[in-house]
């Protein structure tokens, strides 16, 4: 009896693996259905799969998007300091594009100063309270600077040097309300020129003033003026500026005229020092008296 049952539970054992034989040849053949127990045990184990899925993907979202958002902080970062860094960039070649233009220019000025030998400066330092009227610039005795020395940008005439130190020196524009100051000016554009004196400056209009010329001369709006050299510091036609306006002066003796700097006064860099190799005369624009410029 006893062997009986052990050779029936071998036969069983034999039996329950050929089953397992047959069903797993069975289903992995193609097929176009599945038997009902497939169905409920695939269902199952689906049913399970999407249950533990859902929140697995999102955590695995949450982890996503929060490494995401830190990539993105970090590229936004890079990004903005090379933008920062191209901003700089820009501006540094739009100066030194701007700068490298008005060297040119003043290049092309040096070789109209004939009798003169042009020192390069470049202006250091503006007193608020003087801003129209004087400007420090990086010159001095060491280079050969000296007082009452003529001073142009590429535009036109600006002023004169009226102090010196050993590495830099004051420049009094001549939009200075000092009313001892006086250039030698001339007016172009006529028959024949016309000369005057320039003595102030109008700080509303923003204009220079020309005086002491005849009563009977005709003179026009747009006209332009120049230095006309007979001071004995001012280059002969370097540009003062132009005509705006023509009037008789208060005593109705003599005319005036406004004149339009040609220099801009308020944005002044690079400017170029007139060393006069020729010896000094005296003249309107060339002395220490009241009568001349101080």
């Amino acid at each position: 009896m006893p062997q009986f049952f052990s050779n029936k539970r071998l036969i069983l054992l034999l039996l329950g693996v050929i089953l397992l034989v047959a069903l797993i040849s069975f289903s992995l053949r193609d097929r176009d259905n599945v038997s009902l127990p497939e169905q409920i045990i695939k269902d199952a184990v689906g049913a399970g799969q999407s249950v533990f899925s859902r929140p697995a993907h999102f955590v695995t979202g949450v982890f996503d998007n929060v490494d995401s958002l830190l990539n993105t902080y970090e590229e936004n970062k890079y990004l903005k300091s090379r933008l920062e860094e191209f901003a700089t960039v820009q501006a540094e070649v739009t100066d030194l594009r701007s700068e490298n233009a008005e060297l040119k220019e003043l290049v092309g000025k040096e070789e109209d100063l004939r009798d003169y030998n042009p020192i390069q400066a470049t202006v250091i330092a503006r007193n608020p309270d003087q801003w129209e009227e004087k400007i420090v610039i990086n010159k001095g005795e060491t280079s050969g600077v000296k007082p009452n020395m003529a001073v142009m940008t590429a535009r036109g005439l600006i002023g004169k040097v009226t102090l010196v130190t050993k590495l830099s020196s004051t420049v009094e524009l001549i939009s200075t309300q000092n009313p001892n100051y006086r250039v030698s000016a001339m007016v172009l554009g006529g028959d024949k020129a016309v000369f005057g004196l320039i003595e102030g400056y109008d700080a509303d209009r923003r204009e220079l003033l020309l005086k002491r010329i005849d009563a009977e001369i005709e003179l026009k709006e747009g006209q332009k003026v120049v230095s006309s050299g007979l001071g004995g510091i001012f280059p002969k036609g370097i540009v003062i500026g132009e005509i705006t306006e023509v009037a008789i002066d208060e005593f109705g003796l003599t005319k005036l005229a406004y004149v339009k700097p040609a220099a801009d006064f308020t944005l002044l860099n690079h400017v170029v020092i007139a060393d006069r190799l020729t010896p000094e005369v005296d003249g309107e624009d060339n002395g220490e008296t009241g009568d001349g410029e101080s």
